[in-house]
């Protein structure tokens, strides 16, 4: 079951990598300096995934306005996640939910991926977009089930807009 608009934004602990190599980042310590966008997607290298986070990243400046804070998470690794975001651009954080607790947390993972195409992993997260204003509650939630499917953007700087 995933997160909905109301809830109490699930807290979680998760691994970046900084300039002095890999850093804990937990969200309950950053809640309430600025509103958060959460952003899952199923995979780093990946043409949808890529193309998401590339266009936020060339953007960034709009949610910087809307007083958001962008992450995004992935169930890579954080040197592959760096070696990502370097290759393609990438400029907002990205945080590695290698054992897939926040995917499960937020009720967000496939059970199996992309089947069709073999790739049977499961625990791969949904591509899924969340807001969570300043006291920690979630105000916008959203789960694709189409990995190729993106979110709203357009509404989710409406609702920042609202906060």
């Amino acid at each position: 079951m995933s997160i909905n608009v109301g809830d109490k934004a699930p807290d979680f602990t998760l691994v970046t990598l900084g300039s002095n190599g890999p850093e804990t980042f937990t969200l309950s310590e950053a809640i309430g300096s600025k509103n958060i966008v959460l952003l899952f997607v199923p995979m780093a290298f990946t043409g949808g995934c890529t193309k998401e986070f590339c266009d936020i990243s060339q953007n960034i400046s709009t949610y910087d306005q809307l007083d958001a804070t962008v992450l995004g998470i992935s169930g890579d690794n954080p040197f592959a996640q760096a070696a990502w975001a370097e290759k393609e651009g990438i400029t907002i954080s990205l945080l590695a939910d290698y054992e897939h607790s926040a995917t499960e947390a937020y009720g967000v993972a496939y059970q199996s991926f992309l089947p069709e195409k073999n790739l049977i992993m499961g625990g791969v997260p949904k591509r899924s977009a969340f807001v969570i204003d300043k006291q920690g509650v979630v105000q916008y939630a959203e789960v694709l089930e189409v990995p190729s499917d993106m979110p709203d953007f357009e509404a989710i700087q409406q609702c920042l807009k609202g906060l």
